[in-house]
């Protein structure tokens, strides 16, 4: 976990980011729109109770409440997860909360966003996509897909998950997780980094995971600490190691048919609402990943750090070389590493 100092200068830093974006929306309520609201919809794999959800309804959707309505399909309701973008792309959906691990699937460059270790923490994920090194991305995916990506959303460190107890399989390195079937999303980006950790990825649609790890289908998931106490994984599993192997991010994912008829008003006022959605979001998940040890320990999970060392260096040889790497564009490493700590 990070240190006290870090937490509160990223804290720090959020509140006074998300209360200017307020005060600005605020300040620019304009009676020029259409008594006529627009008809916006929204699908997410999460559920209402999702950090990513709450940030989204309680706070964008308030901010553009005067000239939108907003139609939220919860847990896979409106759209399975994974069809969102497409959905999007056919014009049948407005918004989404995507990953760059689904992104990867259309532009195989966006899978740098999804290596472990190449994002340091929630700060630097805000520095990394609203730096011009993210200008080719984000124009690629509104030309080619009509997708525009409004702002970064911080969904926390990831840890390893498992169903056995410590007694019985305790992991150090890399090489302990070998023949453990970890549950990952089915895309060729998260599979490769279960790989990379040294388990065997099983693919494996989010709601599908607390019945398989139930069940034994599988030894063990990924995910930050809140969706662990979100999705109650910690009924049906026994350890948590902190491996912290990827800083994992979200994007607010908007239809760029729709950005396009918007007003300049609109658009301002949908951008400022994002980003103040995003950086609430990002505060409630930096307080819950502080605040969530002692809650999963009470329900009896052993948690403990492995060798960071060990699965920094086995995770990040796995991707030199690879298929991945190959489709990043040249200097990108360099130009996100320079820009943290």
């Amino acid at each position: 976990m990070m240190g006290e100092n870090m937490i509160n200068k990223i804290i720090k830093k959020t509140l006074v980011t998300s209360i200017s974006a307020l005060i600005l929306v605020a300040s620019m309520v304009s009676p020029s729109f259409s008594a006529s609201k627009l008809k916006l919809t929204m699908a997410t794999s999460g559920s209402e109770t999702d950090a990513r959800s709450v940030a989204i309804r309680e706070v964008m959707f308030p901010m553009i409440s005067d000239f939108a309505d907003v139609k939220v399909g919860y847990n896979s309701t409106m759209f399975d997860q994974g069809t969102e973008l497409d959905a999007i792309s056919r014009g049948n959906l407005t918004m989404s909360i995507t990953s760059a691990q689904e992104l990867a699937q259309f532009f195989p460059e966006f899978s740098i966003f999804a290596t472990g270790y190449v994002h340091q923490d929630a700060a630097h994920q805000v520095k990394v996509f609203n730096n011009e090194l993210m200008d080719p991305f984000k124009k690629k995916v509104e030309d080619e897909l009509g997708v525009k990506l409004l702002s970064v959303m911080y969904l926390g460190k990831r840890h390893v998950n498992l169903r056995q107890p410590k007694s019985e399989l305790t992991v150090k390195t890399p090489a302990d997780l070998k023949g453990v079937n970890l549950r990952m999303p089915g895309t060729d980006a998260w599979q490769y980094l279960g790989k990379a950790l040294g388990a065997s990825p099983t693919p494996l649609a989010f709601n599908e995971v607390y019945t398989a790890l139930q069940t034994g289908a599988v030894d063990g998931q990924d995910n930050p600490l809140p969706t662990v106490v979100d999705k109650k994984f910690y009924e049906v599993t026994k350890q948590i190691i902190l491996t912290s192997h990827l800083v994992d991010l979200n994007y607010i994912a908007f239809s760029k048919k729709t950005w396009d008829k918007l007003s300049g008003e609109q658009k301002m006022r949908v951008q400022q609402a994002a980003d103040a959605a995003a950086s609430w979001g990002r505060l409630r998940q930096l307080q819950l990943e502080n605040s969530l040890a002692d809650f999963v320990r009470s329900k009896g999970l052993e948690i403990y750090e492995p060798d960071s060392a060990a699965f920094r260096k086995h995770v990040q040889k796995q991707y030199v070389g690879s298929e991945f790497a190959k489709s990043w564009p040249k200097g990108v490493l360099k130009k996100i590493n320079s820009l943290g700590n």
